[in-house]
């Protein structure tokens, strides 16, 4: 059972996707606005956000950047369409992975569990520390430090980095990192890989627009340097 913070301002959306995820064995608390739910978060911390983006006051993606600023929660967000820019600015808020209104309970449960075993640990987890330049990745502890700094990563992040380099110089497709890190098929849309891509180099790059170690194979997908 999980504890899923839902935010939703349309009263009978949010009931509905309360009662679902209840149904589903969650721990479900619902807020109607970005501000109520992030004071709620504040006192009781989630396993999970569900959060719209569409929200009247606080919107969507700046309560995702406030979530994702204040620790690695994971969040899918729920767009109204599958408006391209909407996703692409929920994604680079932060947001772990979306889905397109009206919600289909059983897809977003299992966008939901995906999201979660995402948390878990990733490729060659427990081998031990390695070194990649300035980058020192610590299999069995999971922890990352650029230059002696550690460096915080959400869940996501720090299973995609681990994909990388433990096959460093090797490319990986989008389809490919989907299944591997996200645990999606079918499923998947290659959008969640760039803009996780994105906010990785962000935190480990010196120049994130010269990347270094998570280097863009175009037409191919990605690898991991440096090289």
């Amino acid at each position: 059972m999980a504890r899923v913070m839902l935010i939703e301002d349309d009263p009978s959306v949010r009931e509905g996707l309360r009662l679902s995820l209840s149904r589903h064995g969650h721990d479900v608390d619902a807020a109607g606005t970005g501000e109520e739910g992030l004071r709620r978060l504040r006192v009781t911390p989630a396993d999970i956000v569900v959060l719209d983006l569409m929200l009247p006051g606080l919107d969507g993606f700046e309560v995702c950047r406030r979530i994702r600023a204040g620790g690695p929660t994971p969040i899918v967000m729920l767009t109204a369409r599958g408006d391209d820019l909407d996703v692409v600015s929920g994604l680079e808020a932060g947001a772990d992975d979306y889905v397109v209104k009206p919600v289909r309970p059983r897809v977003l449960e299992a966008r939901i569990r995906a999201v979660l075993r995402r948390g878990g640990p990733a490729a060659g987890a427990g081998a031990g520390a390695e070194a990649h330049g300035d980058l020192a990745i610590d299999r069995g502890s999971l922890t990352v430090s650029k230059a002696g700094v550690q460096i915080t990563l959400p869940p996501l992040e720090l299973r995609l980095l681990l994909e990388l380099s433990a096959a460093a110089g090797q490319v990986f497709s989008r389809q490919q990192l989907l299944e591997s890190v996200w645990d999606l098929d079918f499923l998947g849309d290659s959008r969640l890989v760039d803009a996780c891509v994105q906010r990785l180099r962000t935190k480990i790059e010196d120049v994130p627009s010269k990347p270094r170690y998570v280097q863009t194979v175009r037409g191919f997908g990605y690898r991991f340097g440096p090289l």
